[in-house]
């Protein structure tokens, strides 16, 4: 009996490339007219439509099977786009302090890297804090693709709480990867 691996042609795999064709829509979307509260809900709703898509490929590529390499490599980056755009452009447009943008993508691509640096030694799968990390990033990002000249006193208020939660869950979660990696290490070499 021989273990076939699943097609890349899949589901998930393709729900993937949309959410990498969404970045740069996304983006477009947000400069072409920053100032207008319709374009910037059409700018949050092209990003809930691409967090939609990686909730969904990793539920369906888990569920009937279909992990392949194509979706483990590129799942990773379209989610680091995704999110690194938004960051990003905020911060261009000046509404989003720079500093949680370089710290959130510093702690993002650093943890990527060390994911793959320590793959010879263990898988680092994720965790809950590091999808807890993601649910109030992208939950803060979509209030402020929004954009906070719009929304209420009260939902301003959620958006910068959500990004200061964001910020310290990234960091804290950054640390848990760190310590994982040294204890993979070490026991490999036992």
């Amino acid at each position: 009996m021989t273990d076939s691996k699943p097609s890349n042609l899949n589901v998930p795999n393709v729900l993937t490339v949309v959410r990498i064709i969404l970045v740069p829509v996304m983006v477009v979307l947000l400069f072409w007219h920053p100032e207008d509260a319709s374009w910037r809900l059409a700018t949050a709703g092209v990003f809930t439509i691409a967090m939609i898509t990686d909730f969904l490929d990793g539920t369906i590529a888990r569920r009937y099977n279909l992990i392949t390499d194509f979706g483990k490599l590129w799942d990773p980056f379209a989610d680091k786009a995704l999110t690194g755009a938004a960051f990003i452009s905020l911060s261009l447009l000046g509404e989003l302090p720079w500093f949680f943008t370089v710290l959130i993508l510093l702690r993002e691509w650093g943890i990527t890297w060390l994911r793959a640096a320590v793959a010879k030694y263990g898988i680092m799968a994720a965790k809950g804090g590091g999808k807890a990390k993601t649910v109030v990033q992208s939950l803060c990002l979509v209030l402020f693709l929004v954009s906070l000249t719009v929304l209420p006193g009260w939902l301003q208020v959620l958006a910068w709480a959500l990004m200061w939660a964001a910020l310290i869950l990234t960091l804290v979660t950054g640390v848990e990867y760190v310590r994982e990696a040294i204890r993979l290490k070490r026991r490999a070499k036992r």
